[in-house]
């Protein structure tokens, strides 16, 4: 007899189909059997039919090209953050983390030639998409959703072969769905009202919806993965005493992205669960947000995406940084300041903000540094704002005495937008005031498509030859004429 040895990817991809088809022939609908079983004798409410039809659809949907060039953008600048990200502690953990489990080698992580399982690629993936403070953010739900719906779609993407512009239609939608959430939540003042972490809750949901387009599940196990995304809603604002950015990294990126992979694959694999949680007893809104209004989950599906809405990082710093960098950028440019010309810097920004950023032992969070920084060399590269060892450097020194950062209660109220007011006052007594109401990237002041290949060629310079950062432009830039990620995979393993 003729032993035969097949694949795990092969044998899953087998089994998968064949339960399909099974299912298919031998059982009535999903909801159907999932309502019988469950007895859930509770109404699917029309906010619900309107939200899963609309994600079962996505695959084939096609986008205006507007929303395609953004979330390329999107997905090129947070390839840009994972790659730079594998250096950092949060990083090299996860990295760590990926040696240490063999198994199934199906997935890419990132900038390596590491392969996992799905769900560990997510979750690794996802990690070193916010080890630093480079990611992308969305300010009205108080969210940064790339760095948890890119690594679900890209993990989810190859594990079922889907096209590149499935990829980028799954990327969307996850951008679409999380932020929904949290904006019909609250946003950042959910956050701070109930401790609970906005950011870990908006990505899971993003995460599902993403890896659950890329599975290509229907309108039913829409609903099931919906209410597996509420289940894993979790995490507390206890984050922001993370010194070492590692549990941050984790909680925004980490857990949603394996969440996102791994639902959606227990819902493609049969599994089941409430056909509306966002309705009737012991709902997802009533448990966190009783007055919320749920038609904020689907307000304006399919006209408004979010990932317009989402900005893009100039600086690779902490975002409370980014308005003061562009006001003394403005500044320095305008005015043709050196350092020896500056006598004092003084920054105002929103008090809860000066709080996160003041005087840090990080360099990317702590304003003083990166400011001081700026001054010295006239810009702030990758390299600059990860250089520990200057922090000791006497001449930033010199010039991190010169800035004195103010709270202000006024620009607190300018929350979520990020507000600064920077006066320069040089050694003649003269005194240059630069106020910045949008800062550079996000979408009041968008950055060009220029300005984001820049800021990939500034975070993977260190990692990667220059002709490989190249194709990975070119390829994310078209990813849309791809049949399949394997192009992808190739060129993210340096192997195109």
């Amino acid at each position: 007899m003729t032993n035969i040895t097949v694949s795990t990817s092969t044998r899953r991809a087998f089994l998968n189909r064949a339960g399909l088809v099974a299912a298919a022939t031998l059982l009535p609908s999903p909801l159907a059997r999932a309502q019988e079983k469950l007895k859930d004798p509770e109404p699917v409410s029309d906010v619900m039919v309107t939200l899963s039809d609309y994600m079962s659809s996505a695959k084939d949907r096609p986008l205006p090209n507007s929303v395609i060039e953004q979330a390329k953008l999107h997905i090129l600048d947070t390839l840009g953050a994972m790659i730079s990200g594998a250096n950092l502690p949060p990083g090299k953990v996860a990295l760590s983390f990926a040696k240490d489990h063999p198994g199934e080698r199906d997935a890419t992580i990132v900038g390596t030639k590491l392969l996992c399982s799905p769900i560990e690629a997510a979750m690794v993936n996802g990690t070193l998409a916010h080890s630093d403070e480079t990611d992308d953010s969305h300010a009205p739900s108080h969210s940064h959703p790339g760095c948890a719906v890119i690594p679900a779609a890209l993990a989810a993407g190859e594990d079922y072969h889907i096209s590149g512009a499935q990829f980028l239609r799954a990327v969307v939608l996850g951008y679409d769905i999380g932020t929904r959430v949290l904006m019909t939540l609250g946003g950042a003042e959910f956050q701070s009202r109930s401790h609970h972490d906005a950011h870990s809750m908006a990505n899971t949901f993003g995460a599902c919806a993403a890896a659950g387009c890329a599975a290509g599940l229907n309108s039913d196990q829409m609903r099931w993965l919906l209410d597996l995304a509420s289940q894993q809603s979790s995490g507390i604002a206890a984050w922001q005493r993370d010194t070492e950015h590692i549990e941050k990294a984790f909680v925004f990126g980490g857990i949603p992205a394996r969440n996102g992979v791994m639902s959606a694959d227990l819902i493609h694999l049969g599994a089941t669960g409430v056909s509306d949680v966002f309705s009737g007893s012991d709902n997802f809104l009533m448990a966190f947000a009783p007055k919320a209004n749920p038609q904020g989950l689907v307000d304006e599906l399919g006209r408004r995406y979010e990932v317009t809405s989402t900005n893009i990082k100039k600086w690779t710093v902490g975002s409370p940084i980014q308005a003061p960098l562009d006001a003394l950028d403005l500044i320095m440019r305008q005015h043709s300041l050196q350092r020896d010309s500056i006598d004092r810097i003084v920054v105002r920004i929103a008090t809860s903000s000066a709080k996160t950023v003041d005087n840090r032992r990080l360099p990317d969070i702590s304003l003083q540094q990166m400011l001081a920084v700026m001054v010295v060399d006239g810009t702030v590269t990758f390299k600059a704002a990860h250089d520990l060892a200057r922090m000791q450097d006497p001449v930033v020194i010199r010039e991190r005495a010169k800035v004195q950062l103010l709270p202000d209660d006024d620009l607190e109220r300018e929350l979520p937008k990020l507000v600064s007011i920077v006066e320069v006052t040089t050694e003649g007594g003269h005194i240059y005031r630069q106020r910045v109401d949008s800062v550079r990237g996000t979408v009041a002041n968008p950055m060009t498509r220029e300005e984001v290949i820049a800021k990939f060629q500034d975070l993977t310079q260190s990692s990667m030859a220059s002709a490989q950062r190249n194709r990975v432009v070119g390829l994310i830039l078209d990813i849309e004429a791809s049949p399949t990620l394997q192009a992808v995979r190739a060129v993210l393993h340096g192997k195109s």
